[in-house]
């Protein structure tokens, strides 16, 4: 009878404690997203839907992104200031790009690693499945240019899958003969001259697809253990905030490069910390639950693992952070609807990456630099300046 008491009061003990951390933890979730700038009414929404809204909900991501890897970016300092110039060092006419897949352990991977927390306004989000990085590099004067960064897309995107009609028993073939651009952008002080335009046109060059058909030749699925065809069909990305200018109305030589779809429902999961979803994780294995995450599980795994925790934590819908993001489909073949319906063999665009430099100096970079000479002004001294205040802050 008293080791039947004690087994009782130890259980309730034990409940009452489970109960107080999920009533903490949510209490938690709840707490950092009104610091983020949400509002919760009673589910998440953003304050403002303009992009100066935008990027200051994510600034506390991106800052806890940058925090994370502070040693790392403060020790790589020095040999990113050696690639990089200001903007007066720059002649538009010389301008002399390669294309550069990045090679683990290389002196590009430490730049690429160093540029893609630094540089951007969404904050970096770690990339899961099948992965692709590549350098547009500057040989003239010796500095990168811009950088695209592939993962593997997510399993089921309605806006993508409803335009291509993806059959629902195919899917896994045709989303993993695509990938899904993470990063697409151009690099001080080559943004101000329209070079993002390259780097987008850069996303559908031959070089990129024969690169995909190296490296992923002998390719198996994970989910249905399918052996595919090592073709880069098509390439996924989504603007950063609503409507893009970069790659609306994007054409090379009159063809459209880039397909607006429509936008996101905006769900994900770059709102919640780190350390947060950490915590949703132990509270979800203390209910039972698998969270075993990493190769073979995806980018979808870590969504639908923070939605099960928060409708657990009684915060049904709480991954949809409201941010909607315009859709856009990068076609590499001409017949891309036809090779998945009809069993075409796919009619490749053929554009070398040579072409796309040609046109993109022609059509964007050379009249910019004459009539907007802000690309001038960037100052590598000033840019490391506010750079290491901002990590030192952290």
């Amino acid at each position: 009878m008293i080791g039947e008491r004690k087994e009782k009061s130890q259980s309730r003990r034990i409940k009452i404690e489970a109960d107080q951390f999920q009533e903490k933890l949510r209490e938690q979730v709840i707490q950092i997203l009104k610091k983020q700038g949400f509002q919760i009414n009673p589910h998440v929404r953003p304050s403002g839907c303009s992009k100066r809204a935008y990027r200051q909900i994510q600034q506390e991501a991106r800052f806890e992104q940058i925090s994370l890897h502070k040693n790392f970016l403060l020790n790589s300092l020095k040999k990113v200031k050696n690639y990089l110039r200001n903007g007066s060092d720059i002649d538009p006419g010389k301008i002399s790009l390669e294309l550069r897949e990045v090679q683990s352990g290389s002196l590009e991977e430490i730049l690429f690693r160093w540029w893609n927390l630094i540089w951007w306004s969404i904050p970096y989000q770690r990339a899961y499945g099948r992965q692709m990085r590549f350098f547009l590099w500057d040989a003239t004067h010796d500095v990168p240019f811009g950088l695209i960064y592939l993962q593997s897309p997510v399993f089921k995107m309605s806006v993508r899958d409803d335009y291509l009609g993806l059959p629902r028993e195919e899917l896994d073939i045709w989303v993993n003969r695509s990938m899904s651009a993470q990063r697409v952008g151009a690099l001080p002080p080559y943004n101000e001259l329209l070079g993002g335009k390259m780097v987008a046109l850069a996303l559908t060059c031959n070089e990129v697809r024969e690169a995909y058909a190296r490296k992923y030749k002998d390719c198996v699925t994970v989910i249905k253990g399918r052996k595919l065809d090592p073709e880069l069909l098509f390439i996924t990305t989504t603007s950063a905030f609503g409507k893009s200018s970069l790659y609306n109305r994007l054409k090379y030589n009159g063809e459209v490069v880039a397909l607006p779809l429509g936008y996101t429902r905006g769900s994900g999961s770059f709102h919640i910390p780190e350390e947060l979803y950490r915590e949703i994780l132990k509270f979800l294995e203390s209910k039972g639950v698998d969270t075993a995450r990493g190769y073979g599980h995806g980018p979808s795994r870590k969504l639908k693992l923070l939605s099960l925790g928060l409708e657990y934590l009684g915060l049904p819908k709480f991954e949809y952070h409201g941010i909607k993001r315009e859709f856009y489909l990068f076609p590499l073949v001409e017949n891309l609807k036809e090779v998945i319906h009809e069993n075409q063999k796919p009619v490749w665009y053929d554009r070398p990456f040579e072409k796309l430099v040609d046109y993109w100096k022609e059509r964007w970079a050379q009249p910019r630099a004459k009539r907007n000479h802000k690309w001038k002004n960037f100052n590598i001294s000033d840019f490391f300046e506010e750079t290491e205040k901002i990590l030192k802050e952290l």
